[in-house]
């Protein structure tokens, strides 16, 4: 391409997500604690209110409280929950992929990059191996795996994908990306538990056992010329822009690592007000551009339209917690319904990490008219993730 030419046409033209089959209430982590645990010391008290207080009624896992992982005298090794996550977890993200690829239209052999994300394994070769084995994607397929960008995951992946999908039009090559999320939280709630009992200091009570779930999202994005090439494809999303931003001095708020007896996690209760402040500027930065290049479609399909605005778009908000999502809504002075889809996966699935912006993307197409998309994760660093994006289909 020439200078000043038109950006790269990137279109997302399958959405896929799979959650597994269990629910868990916040009265089972309450009686896994009490046949496990010293309910009376002050960390295992301070985590249960914290527990009935999140906001969320059911938290999706692929295992009850009553098997596995929760029956064992002591909590799963690292080894443990490393070999349970290449069996149930790479059967997760196979599910969501193939859901992915059944509306895409694409075929595994059409597939020319995978980019996949994950903070709940740290495998090698990575789970993305074996995900991609089991579609048998061609061997020859250019593979990447992130890591360390925990609940902001699906986004990077999102990143990753377009700034891939623009270099393989720079190239005159069709680009056919399929991404995918997935992250198994629940087996790592009995170390939580058990080091909320061994806790002196209620302050540092990690609370991560009572927000995460279990999930995994795929999705496919292709450039023009791939899209020009299938016939058949119904680009779903036209992704217009995207930005990354790091939070000074925020490094330490967010945190998870690899322990000998699981992943240590640790949530700073100042995470809403930073991400409140960081949002409205990523946004009105991203806002001029998108506008444009809007305008600039639509001018040639010959209508005039006026500037955008906040209220023009739904919000694919990160489900990170209730306070985060009533910051957002405050700060930028959000309706219930361009907050509805999100408010909705958390009440009734958690928080699934990396996957949950992307299941709510996928599940914001079925309850929305507005022809406008922000997609917005955060994770540690504290980092900001943010995509802005067109809807190809409107189900009106």
């Amino acid at each position: 391409m020439q200078p000043n030419s038109p950006a790269p046409g990137l279109y997302i033209t399958g959405l896929g997500s799979q959650y597994p089959p269990y629910l868990l209430r916040s009265e089972d982590l309450d009686q896994l604690a009490a046949r496990l645990h010293d309910v009376s010391s002050p960390g295992i008290q301070k985590l249960l209110r914290v527990n009935r207080s999140t906001g969320i009624e059911t938290r999706s896992a692929v295992k009850p409280y009553e098997a596995g992982f929760a029956t064992q005298t002591d909590p799963s090794s690292i080894t443990e929950i490393d070999q349970f996550f290449r069996q149930a977890g790479v059967d997760l993200a196979i599910r969501a992929c193939q859901k992915a690829l059944t509306e895409a239209r694409v075929s595994p052999q059409q597939i020319t990059h995978t980019i996949a994300v994950t903070c709940t394994n740290q495998g090698n070769p990575g789970y993305d191996f074996h995900v991609a084995r089991e579609l048998n994607l061609p061997p020859h397929v250019d593979r990447m795996l992130l890591h360390g960008v925990g609940c902001a995951g699906g986004l990077s992946i999102l990143r990753a994908a377009a700034q891939i999908a623009g270099g393989a039009s720079l190239r005159r090559k069709p680009a056919r990306i399929l991404a995918f999320a997935c992250e198994l939280c629940t087996p790592n709630v009995r170390h939580y538990l058990s080091m909320a009992e061994c806790s002196t200091d209620t302050d540092q009570v990690n609370i991560a056992a009572a927000l995460f779930s279990d999930a995994a999202a795929a999705f496919v994005l292709c450039n023009e010329y791939a899209t020009a090439q299938d016939e058949k494809v119904t680009p779903q999303f036209e992704l217009l822009e995207w930005c990354c931003d790091l939070v000074p001095d925020t490094a330490e708020h967010m945190t998870f690592y690899a322990d000998i007896d699981g992943y240590r996690a640790s949530l700073d209760r100042d995470i809403p007000k930073y991400i409140k402040s960081a949002i409205r500027p990523m946004f009105e930065r991203l806002l001029p551009s998108y506008d444009e290049q809007f305008k600039s479609r639509s001018t040639a399909e010959g209508q005039l339209l006026s500037p955008l605005g906040i209220c023009d778009f739904d919000w694919a908000l990160h489900p990170g917690g209730r306070a985060i999502i009533d910051g957002v809504a405050e700060v930028l002075q959000l309706s219930e319904d361009q907050l509805q889809t999100s408010r909705e996966i958390y009440r009734t699935r958690g928080n699934s990490s990396s996957a949950s912006v992307l299941i709510v993307l996928d599940r914001l197409r079925s309850k929305s008219k507005k022809a406008h998309v922000v997609a917005t994760s955060f994770g540690p660093g504290l980092a900001i993730e943010m995509a802005l994006l067109r809807r190809c289909q409107m189900n009106m």
